[in-house]
């Protein structure tokens, strides 16, 4: 029996490709691994199911001199980097080599078709967003008058992180601004989930912040991906402070720049934005300040036009306050004379109704007092020790004073007893 070998098998292999598929296809599919080395780019093309289930999977290469011409081209009119989970159109052709095995040989690839499904996916998130009623949330928020404190969300070593600082910091106004960075990822396949983290960061300290910026700085202006994902939509759309995006997509807005509540191009544009912001309160506060001045000096203006027309017509006035014045003061006058001449003629009468009244009062009480010492007397005789004495009642005392009990007298005490005729001195036994 004849046996082939490998190499034979493969060279069979190779040359039946060569003759039955001569071509090259354009095939879509979506990329499940996308890696470059030594210049040339390999990529895993997938093809999955509505269900989410792989249906069928190949290898492909893009070789350097080809990949050379392709990447710029599509990433300058997508705005991406072919990265996993993208959906492409390549035009490929088959090649099979003995050592190497089969793969898919890339010479083509059709940026709108990726563009287009880009649009529709973002679409499909501006949809949803739409129908759970966050898409204008953001556009609702008011930027505070004074929005000097803001919390940055980029690259720590991003050179537009740089420019913006010393955007903010050499302003021609002088304004003073606060900034502090949230560093996250903002390239590539940790965009959404990075970003997600900095701003629940910010979140936990929302009182010290009157702003959000989200800045992408320096570089290319490609994969842009992370920022048209509807998880990082959502978070944004949600946020309670003002969110100002500064990603660099000059060709196109990312779902994160319309659902932002306001969108620029890049970092330095970013900081113009909010000095601009300051200038016009600063601008109005002036106008403010201005019109109040004019308002004052033409009220001033007023009243000391007033004021003269009051002066010049003082004097007049004066003398008419003042005639008006000594008349009142004569009538016045008068009534005061009336009043006193009719009180003095209403006190005298009342005073000779005084004094017959007080006549016959003194008379009559002159009359009760008398009576009244006539029965005081009456008693005083009536109660007088001599009487008793006369009618032969005697009166004892002890040290002067009249004894009424006999409880108070003890033996030895001196007594005196009083009678009508003498007095009596003896020794109680």
């Amino acid at each position: 029996m004849n046996a082939l070998t490998l190499h034979e098998l493969n060279a069979l292999v190779r040359e039946t490709l060569e003759l039955s598929m001569p071509n090259a296809y354009w095939v879509q599919a979506e990329l499940a691994e996308v890696r470059e080395r030594n210049g040339h780019c390999y990529m895993e093309l997938v093809q999955m199911s509505p269900a989410k289930q792989l249906v069928a999977k190949a290898s492909a290469r893009c070789w350097r001199n080809t990949w050379q011409l392709l990447r710029p081209h599509f990433e300058r009119l997508t705005g991406q980097q072919l990265h996993a989970g993208m959906s492409v159109m390549l035009q490929v052709y088959p090649q099979f080599h003995e050592a190497y095995g089969f793969s898919w040989i890339v010479s083509d690839i059709n940026p709108e078709f990726t563009m287009g499904d880009m649009a529709r996916k973002r679409q499909e998130i501006i949809r949803q967003l739409k129908e759970e009623g966050v898409y204008d949330l953001q556009k609702e928020l008011t930027i505070p008058l004074f929005a000097k404190r803001i919390a940055v969300i980029s690259s720590e070593t991003a050179a537009g992180y740089g420019d913006f600082c010393n955007q903010l910091t050499d302003n021609a106004y002088g304004f003073r601004f606060q900034t502090e960075l949230f560093p996250a990822v903002m390239q590539g396949e940790q965009v959404e989930s990075s970003v997600i983290a900095a701003l629940d960061h910010i979140n936990e300290r929302i009182a010290d912040f009157d702003v959000v910026v989200i800045i992408r700085g320096g570089g290319a202006t490609t994969d842009l991906s992370g920022f048209d994902t509807l998880l990082l939509a959502e978070n944004v759309a949600n946020f309670p402070l003002p969110i100002i995006t500064g990603i660099g997509h000059d060709r196109d807005e990312s779902v994160l720049d319309m659902i932002s509540h306001t969108r620029v191009k890049t970092p330095t544009a970013a900081a113009a934005f909010l000095i601009d912001h300051l200038a016009q309160v600063y601008e109005r506060i002036e106008d403010s300040q201005r019109a109040l001045v004019n308002l004052v000096k033409r009220r001033m203006e007023k009243e000391q036009i007033r004021l003269q027309r009051l002066s010049s017509t003082l004097p007049v006035i004066f003398s008419l306050v003042k005639t008006r014045g000594n008349a009142r003061l004569e009538r016045l006058q008068t009534n005061l004379l009336a009043a006193m001449h009719q009180r003095i003629r209403d006190s005298r009468n009342n005073l000779s109704t005084f004094n017959a009244q007080f006549a016959m009062l003194h008379s009559q009480f002159i009359t009760r007092q008398r009576h009244r010492l006539q029965l005081i007397e009456e008693k005083v005789r009536n109660l007088d020790p001599v009487l008793l004495l006369n009618r032969g009642y005697s009166i004892t005392l002890k040290d002067g004073k009249v004894v009424r009990d006999a409880s108070q007298l003890k033996a030895g005490d001196e007594i005196e007893t009083r009678l009508k005729k003498g007095n009596v001195k003896s020794i109680v036994k």
